[in-house]
């Protein structure tokens, strides 16, 4: 089986709290340059990010991304006295420490009165947390009619408190509310588990912290694919020098997901299934009846696959807190960075040059020497 030769274009959003304006600048880039996504699929703020996207019509989601960022963001928005490193990692904690006492508008906000350690309450309760602005603010920045009508196929991923098994509610399937992208982001123990259909819900990134393992393999169409991966921890970093650094480098492995363990798989994958296509016409036709043969062929196809790494990287005293230091600073710088790689890696020889040879996996991470 091969590909329709149609490309399908898919946007992965990781999920990394407060980085996550990180994928909306890039994002912002990737509409000005033309380029169209046909499926969106997201972990955390990711989901959040994502439905925004396909929630609103092309001309209107960068605005309503900047929004939402806007509102998050609007607590803490001076500046730090300079660029030096020490001086804005004093300021990145500062912000953060803010967030964890008030919250990030627009989002989720403190408990009053608080939730007891070691007593028992409804599960809606069990968080530091409130997440019912969160519950407001989509409804007010997202058309789930629009999200559900198939334009872009959306795609969030949640963890099944009690099973433990990981679930991705799908617009290819399902229709997709408010509580499902709160779900994808419910973060144990800040954010409260969410309720679908009898069950509960925490964030994706309990058990894997991008989507991409769902676009590349489970349902996919067998269709040439370009994703473009915005990952928000890079799972490359340098050694640690200070506690401090020892507990930022620990979270940035353990969300980075290992994305390029992930990628390696996939691509060693595809190639079996590309050496099954090909010995299809070899095969005699007394074994194309085998129940083995006939498993082996329906996972043969042909078709080629384009992957773009976008990752944020450290920025001058971002420290462990980063993925709740919600100033408007940061906002602002992360989102900046996400356009500025995007701009970059469209106007890179690589991809600019890029071939795709029939049923050939590549990957492409042009901003990794910045």
């Amino acid at each position: 089986m091969s590909g329709s030769g149609v490309e399908l274009s898919a946007l992965v959003l990781q999920g990394g709290g407060a980085l996550g304006s990180y994928q909306a600048g890039a994002y912002e880039a990737l509409l000005a340059a033309g380029q169209q996504i046909d499926w969106v699929a997201g972990i955390s703020i990711g989901a959040i990010n994502g439905a925004i996207i396909c929630g609103n019509p092309p001309e209107r989601r960068v605005e309503r991304l900047a929004e939402f960022w806007r509102r998050t963001s609007s607590v803490v928005t001076m500046t730090p006295l300079n660029g030096q490193a020490g001086i804005v990692k004093i300021f990145d904690e500062s912000s953060a420490a803010v967030t964890a006492t008030f919250g990030a508008p627009g989002f989720f906000r403190p408990r009053l009165p608080p939730t007891l350690p070691g007593f028992p309450h409804p599960p809606e309760l069990l968080s530091v947390y409130d997440t019912e602005p969160l519950r407001q603010t989509l409804l007010s920045l997202v058309d789930f009619d629009l999200l559900n009508s198939g334009a872009v196929r959306y795609s969030v991923g949640a963890v099944n408190v009690k099973t433990g098994n990981f679930r991705y509610f799908d617009t290819a399937r399902e229709r997709i509310g408010p509580e499902h992208v709160m779900a994808s982001g419910a973060l144990p123990p800040g954010l409260p588990m969410i309720a679908i259909e009898g069950d509960y819900y925490w964030d994706g990134g309990v058990v894997s912290n991008t989507p991409l393992q769902y676009v590349l393999d489970y349902e996919r169409p067998l269709r040439d694919m370009l994703v473009f991966q915005l990952d928000l921890f890079s799972a490359r970093g340098q050694l640690p020098e200070t506690l401090l650094e020892v507990a930022q480098r620990e979270k940035d492995i353990r969300y980075s997901s290992r994305t390029r363990m992930n990628t390696d798989l996939m691509c060693r994958l595809h190639n079996l299934s590309r050496a099954i296509a090909r010995l299809g016409p070899k095969v005699a036709e007394t074994l194309k009846d085998d129940p083995d043969w006939r498993i082996l062929n329906e996972a043969a196809h042909e078709d080629s696959t384009t992957i773009v790494h976008l990752i944020h990287r450290r920025a001058v005293g971002e420290g462990a807190s980063k993925d709740y230091e919600f100033s408007r600073f940061t906002m602002e710088r992360n989102w900046g960075d996400g356009k500025l790689d995007v701009q970059k890696t469209l106007n890179h020889p690589d991809w600019l040059n890029r071939k795709r040879a029939p049923g050939e996996v590549v990957t492409l991470d042009l901003t990794k020497d910045e």
